[in-house]
């Protein structure tokens, strides 16, 4: 999409490139004793998001860091934009967006202040009203930074992140704090950056944003990566299907279970709540209503169930509090 066209909101088409828009190869990053990046890949293709996954203190915040240049590695190897973050910075600031979690504005600057004054160092920033209206921001444009409401922040930081039309952005936590409005704001949001171009890395806490948003996710924990590929192929990844129906309590299970293909479970809940685990595809739908129908019972509820990213990211990196 060319730079002048009007309806673009977001960004602006990188030249076509092979090479991915971050490249990161065996990243180490250590501080002191402690080793809170050790040995992490993952590359981000052009209009493409990036979930970056993990539990607190998991390294997330280290590589991105590192990525942008505001961190020194200590092994591996970093490029953004086929550039050395570090190395390349002053090339480089001027074609990626930083969104922070917080900060980033002057205290007693008016919101619409801030999103022209950061315009400004753009060669060619989107218009910034129209930035501010899609992200609901009209109504605080002479609202200084400090009175802003947590969400209104959080989408000032994000204007302030993509009005430079950069060809990568970096999200950290994009929809803290904001209503579901809001959300749902942000993500068209960043599902336009995609769609015209613009790589994405994401780290947020919300696995619904994550699984929605994301082309491709990476798990990390204590600083190396433990899982990665799409939600689909994370969530059904070594996962029995769950198949779920209410029915009179007491149906004769073995029969049920002659009838189902092999391998599937099937046990009754309370109430006459049944779950039939296996891989859930039309054949074992076919046979469970099949069964049902020929002993003139009822499948009520009947609903297919899977696991969702959460599921994944807890049997990852454990349920215990950190």
């Amino acid at each position: 999409m060319a730079r002048q066209r009007a309806s673009y909101p977001c960004g602006v088409p990188s030249p076509p490139d092979s090479q991915p828009a971050l490249d990161v190869r065996d990243l180490v990053k250590r501080y002191g004793a402690t080793t809170a990046v050790a040995g992490l890949s993952l590359a981000v293709d052009r209009g493409s998001v990036l979930a970056l996954l993990g539990p607190n203190g998991a390294g997330k915040t280290t590589t991105v860091e590192v990525c942008e240049g505001f961190r020194h590695a200590d092994g591996g190897s970093v490029r953004v934009l086929g550039l050395d973050p570090v190395r390349d910075a002053a090339a480089l600031k001027p074609r990626i967006g930083v969104m922070l979690q917080s900060g980033g504005a002057y205290p007693a600057a008016r919101a619409g202040e801030m999103l022209r004054l950061v315009a400004s160092y753009a060669a060619q920033p989107l218009p910034v009203d129209d930035l501010l209206d899609m992200l609901g921001l009209q109504d605080a444009v002479n609202t200084p930074y400090r009175r802003l409401s947590g969400g209104q922040q959080q989408r000032l930081s994000l204007a302030m992140a993509i009005v430079g039309r950069p060809e990568l952005v970096f999200l950290d936590e994009p929809t803290a704090g904001l209503d579901p409005q809001a959300r749902h704001a942000t993500w068209k949001v960043v599902e336009q950056l995609r769609a015209d171009g613009v790589a994405v890395v994401l780290t947020t806490h919300y696995m619904e944003e994550a699984e929605r948003l994301a082309d491709r996710v990476v798990v990390i924990d204590h600083g190396k990566q433990v899982a990665q590929g799409s939600p689909a192929e994370l969530t059904h990844a070594g996962a029995a299907g769950q198949l779920r129906f209410s029915a009179p309590p007491g149906l004769p299970l073995d029969s049920l279970r002659a009838a189902l293909p092999e391998g599937c479970r099937v046990t009754e809940g309370e109430r006459g709540s049944y779950l039939v685990e296996g891989a859930v595809d039309p054949h074992l739908l076919s046979a469970v209503t099949s069964w049902c129908a020929e002993r003139d019972v009822l499948a009520a509820d009947l609903r297919v169930e899977r696991r969702t990213l959460e599921d994944v990211f807890l049997e990852l990196t454990g349920r215990e509090l950190r």
